[in-house]
């Protein structure tokens, strides 16, 4: 009888990041795949919403930049994000933050309009990366 070997289901917590506002992680990462849960604008010192959609995205991708690095990954290696609006008008300003973050091999992305976000924030954004080294190729 063949035993298949133990995939690694990690658990990613780090300060450098605005802490979960419900019961969930900042991160789970299994075997070389990282999940990031949706991101907010959250000061990490506060846990107070940054004020505007720019200063949240900014505020977002950073708290994100730091679960990814806690999970031995990068914005480098992200494969998809997918971001949720409060108002879709807000898009092109978040596309113009997003792109001095993302500015070249740019990973897959969804975006939508929703009812409401946690806290009433105006944005949240979640990612899948994956961790170790990784080759982009077209």
């Amino acid at each position: 009888m063949n035993k298949m070997s133990t995939l690694i289901r990690k658990l990613v917590s780090t300060a450098n990041a605005a802490k979960p506002v419900a019961p969930y992680n900042q991160a789970v990462v299994a075997d070389r795949t990282v999940y990031v849960s949706g991101c907010l604008g959250l000061d990490k010192d506060t846990m107070k919403l940054v004020d505007g959609v720019a200063a949240q995205t900014s505020m977002a991708l950073k708290n994100m930049e730091a679960t990814l690095k806690a999970a031995d990954s990068g914005m480098d290696r992200i494969v998809k994000n997918t971001i949720f609006l409060k108002d879709l008008e807000d898009f092109g300003t978040v596309n113009e933050v997003y792109k001095t973050i993302f500015t070249k091999e740019f990973p897959a992305r969804s975006c939508f309009q929703v009812a409401r976000l946690p806290m009433d924030a105006l944005v949240e954004i979640e990612c899948v990366a994956m961790t170790g080294d990784v080759k982009t190729v077209s």
